[in-house]
């Protein structure tokens, strides 16, 4: 799906929508009203309007937000560990974004916002598939993953995992922890590819990091 084509917005303007995405996180977007919105960012309406034409329009630009900070957790791999640093520095950053999100989002944005999901879901299955696929070539090269790696295959399977941990009917948020979603998914996926050497530092990486 091609990208919105929205005139950019001045600093203000992106400020409002970073404090609309902050609100919509923590009460999901059907339940917040225009009026609700402009409330609690403590502006007026009228200059809420003068940013975005209505909900619709202001939801996409929280989207477009959203898919930049995605990227960016989605590209903070480090130079100086492995594959197996990487996916873990990859799985902590979007662990951390995702936090705080209304168990509603996805449900919300879905049913009353579909070109906005759509779109996010397009790009957003790029950057996982992309991002999948880099890391396991990475990690051949360095000996800690298979070198009979499939990897278009498997890049799609982590994507389909990946996806599934938002599905709200699975996975409940009264039922599940979404931290412990993502870690359980990041050992399961490499145990899935690594060498023998690469399980022998899996287990000592999540050891050193989570139980210090």
């Amino acid at each position: 799906m091609p990208a919105r084509k929205d005139k950019p917005l001045d600093e203000r303007g992106a400020r409002i929508v970073a404090d609309a995405a902050a609100i919509f996180w923590t009460y999901g977007i059907r339940s917040v009203t225009m009026d609700d919105l402009a409330a609690r960012i403590g502006i007026s309406k009228k200059t809420l309007y003068l940013y975005v034409k209505d909900k619709n329009d202001l939801v996409g630009r929280v989207v477009d937000r959203v898919l930049g900070d995605f990227a960016g957790c989605t590209a903070c791999g480090t130079k100086d560990g492995n594959a197996i640093d990487e996916l873990y520095a990859i799985t902590s950053n979007v662990a951390d974004k995702l936090r705080s999100l209304h168990p509603a989002i996805h449900f919300d944005l879905e049913k009353y916002h579909p070109e906005a999901f759509r779109r996010m879901m397009d790009v957003r299955r790029k950057q996982v598939y992309a991002s999948a696929a880099a890391n396991m070539e990475r990690g051949i090269m360095e000996g800690l993953y298979r070198d009979d790696l499939n990897i278009p295959i498997i890049a799609t399977l982590y994507l389909s995992r990946f996806e599934v941990v938002f599905n709200g009917q699975l996975f409940p948020a009264d039922r599940f922890n979404s931290d412990q979603l993502h870690w359980e998914l990041f050992r399961y996926h490499v145990r899935g590819i690594a060498s023998a050497k690469g399980v022998k530092y899996l287990m000592r990486k999540v050891k050193k990091e989570q139980n210090p």
